[in-house]
C-alpha cells in the first residue's frame, strides 16, 4: 500500500513552497503516517525492514498499548517517540478498540501529569497521527483502516497539546520538528515558525538534521535556519 497526496494538497503546497523560495522534495501522503522518522539504532515497535506501510503481519496488536507505553519512558528521545507513535497508529488501524484504548491511556497521562511536557506531546502527536490516518483512509478507500475518529475525547486538537508541550519544555528542536510535520499537512500559518526553530536547533543534532532534510529538502532547511 502506497501513500498519495490529494491533488489539491499538492497544488497548495507547491504554491506555498514557491512563494517562500523553497525547493521541496517529492512528498507522498500525510507526513505523520507516510514518512518514516529516522531514529538511528534506537528501538521502537517491531517493523519490517522493507519500508512497509502496514507493519509486521505477525505483530499481535493486543500488545500494542503495553508495548507503546513501555517505549514512551521519560528518557526516550522525541524522534523515537514520533516514530513509535507513527507505527502505533498504523498498527491500531487493525483494531478500533485498541486504537481507542491507546488514545485514552495517553490522554490520562496528560491529566495525571499536568506539567509533563512529554505526556502532552505524546497525546497531541497521536491525535494528529490518528487524524491523518483517517484522512488517508478516506482518500484511499482503505476499508481495513477502520479507526473511528469519534474515539478522540471531546474532539480535542492535537496541535494545541504539542504547542503546550513546547511551551513547557522550553527550547526543543525535535518537538518543533513534530509541530512542523503537523502544520505542514494543513498548510498552517505556524508551519514556517516551527520549521525555522527546528532547523536552528538541528545544528548540533545530526539525526534531526537528516530528518529535516529528508522531509523538507536541504535547501529549505538551510534557508529556515538562516531566517531564525
Amino acid at each position: 500500500m502506497k501513500c498519495h497526496f490529494e491533488v489539491w494538497f499538492r497544488s497548495a503546497l507547491l504554491i506555498v513552497a514557491l512563494s517562500l523560495g523553497f525547493v521541496m522534495p517529492a512528498l507522498a501522503g500525510p507526513p505523520l503516517i507516510c514518512h518514516r522518522i529516522n531514529i538511528g539504532q534506537a528501538s521502537s515497535l517491531p517493523w519490517p525492514s522493507d519500508g512497509s506501510m502496514v507493519g509486521r503481519a505477525d505483530y499481535d496488536v493486543n500488545h500494542l498499548v503495553a508495548d507503546t507505553l513501555s517505549i514512551l519512558e521519560p528518557g526516550t528521545e522525541v524522534l523515537v517517540r514520533m516514530e513509535t507513535l507513527r507505527r502505533a497508529t498504523i498498527y491500531a488501524q487493525r483494531n478500533p478498540v485498541v486504537a481507542k484504548e491507546l488514545l485514552m491511556k495517553l490522554h490520562a497521562r496528560t491529566s495525571s501529569e499536568d506539567r509533563n511536557a512529554l505526556a502532552a506531546f505524546d497525546f497531541g502527536y497521536l491525535l494528529e497521527c490518528y487524524k491523518q490516518a483517517a484522512q488517508l483512509a478516506q482518500a484511499e478507500g482503505l476499508a481495513a483502516w477502520r479507526h473511528n475518529p469519534s474515539s478522540n475525547p471531546a474532539n480535542l486538537d492535537g496541535y494545541d497539546f504539542v504547542e503546550n508541550a513546547i511551551r513547557m519544555r522550553g527550547q526543543d528542536a525535535e518537538m518543533e520538528f513534530g509541530a512542523a510535520l503537523i502544520t505542514e499537512w494543513e498548510t498552517h500559518q505556524d508551519f514556517q515558525r516551527h520549521l525555522e526553530r527546528a532547523a536552528a536547533g538541528a545544528r548540533g543534532n545530526a539525526l534531526l538534521a537528516d530528518n529535516l532534510s529528508a522531509q523538507f529538502g536541504k535547501q529549505a532547511v538551510v534557508q529556515a535556519a538562516h531566517n531564525q
